[in-house]
């Protein structure tokens, strides 16, 4: 009986030491599969000198303060055009001010292949997916192999705020004072599963045809030839593809530049459709931001930061790339980018 106990320890402790063994190559094998563990996350740079020199400052202009222009620059069509305003106080009662009108940098959209990288926390990692949620860039073939796949990050960067300049406390209908992440799509089930986000946006339904489409063609010849996109098209993103569905993933048949902006433009209206972002253009934002469900596409501007800098100008929404995207692809390196997102702000500065 002892022999048999003895023989019975000594070959369960011969299993334990082989799985003990096989542990570590697992593991490995693990990390193999994920395609995770050695993934490159690159850093943008934002927190350093290049927020001095890779962002376009002259893109501020003009502020309008009672309906005088301070420098030059375009201004939304739909801009609030009053002198003088008023606003409800603490008490209700109406406070006199003028009307101040600027374009501010409010928010930074990120667009990564490699789920939980951060590129505008200078590379940090966060553990947010695996390699099923691995981006791809696609391939423009017209088959399965024709859309490519972003996860995406929201900041708010109200630069103005932080640098305390030309932006009163009034104004700041956010209350957002410092940069800080705002939403991950990784948590988001809708960003990688069309049918899915088709439940938060049911009127896709409605703008999926051809004669729907073939609209955009209007929208796109207003953005590029004189940066005016009409918001009355909430279905399109001019020259970039139509602006449905609110997902991660986007059409490769156009250049990058063009694919990255339209992955952008889809996080702001997703966002607008939620009720996260909202309407900072025209009269009826004077005193409060509302809510406006479909994408204001005239209230907002971008401009491109990694990998290649819109250093001295920025671009409206559906805005053909040929007038500002050349040259800023780098194949490789620079798979992943980063929009500076600039947007138009009317504000009742009042007295008191």
């Amino acid at each position: 009986m002892a022999g048999m106990l003895n023989a019975a320890v000594r070959w369960t402790a011969a299993v334990l030491g082989l799985l003990l063994a096989l542990v570590p190559a697992v593991h490995a094998e693990a990390d193999t599969t994920t395609g995770l563990g050695n993934a490159v996350c690159p850093d943008a740079e934002l927190l350093g000198p290049k927020l001095i020199t890779d962002i376009c400052w002259s893109c501020l202009f003009p502020l309008r303060i009672a309906g005088a222009p301070i420098g030059s620059g375009p201004v939304p069509s739909g801009a609030s055009t009053q002198a003088l305003c008023a606003c409800p106080d603490p008490a209700g009662l109406p406070s006199p001010g003028v009307v101040i009108g600027m374009w501010e940098r409010a928010r930074i959209v990120e667009l990564v292949r490699v789920p939980g990288c951060l590129p505008a926390l200078n590379g940090a990692r966060l553990d947010l997916g695996a390699w099923r949620t691995l981006g791809t860039p696609g391939q423009a073939t017209y088959d399965g192999s024709d859309k490519a796949f972003y996860n995406y990050h929201y900041y708010a960067f109200p630069l103005l705020v932080m640098l305390d300049l030309f932006f009163p406390d009034r104004c700041n209908v956010d209350h957002l004072t410092d940069f800080d992440l705002l939403y991950l799509s990784e948590l988001d089930p809708t960003c990688d599963n069309d049918e899915l986000a088709f439940f938060t946006n049911p009127e896709a339904a409605f703008v999926a045809n051809p004669v729907a489409q073939a609209a955009c063609l209007v929208d796109a010849a207003s953005a590029t030839r004189v940066q005016k996109p009409l918001d009355e098209l909430f279905l399109c993103a001019g020259a970039w593809d139509g602006l449905y569905p609110f997902t991660g993933r986007v059409p490769t048949l156009n250049g990058r530049p063009s694919e990255m902006s339209l992955a952008g433009a889809r996080v702001l209206a997703a966002l607008h459709r939620r009720g996260l972002a909202r309407q900072t253009v025209g009269d009826d934002a004077l005193c409060e931001a509302p809510f406006a469900l479909m994408l204001p596409k005239t209230q907002y501007r971008l401009s491109q930061f990694y990998p290649r800098p819109e250093a001295n100008s920025n671009h409206v929404i559906g805005e053909s790339e040929l007038r500002w995207g050349l040259g800023r692809n780098v194949p490789g390196i620079g798979e992943d980018h980063l929009y500076l997102i600039w947007r138009w702000h009317d504000c009742c500065l009042t007295w008191l």
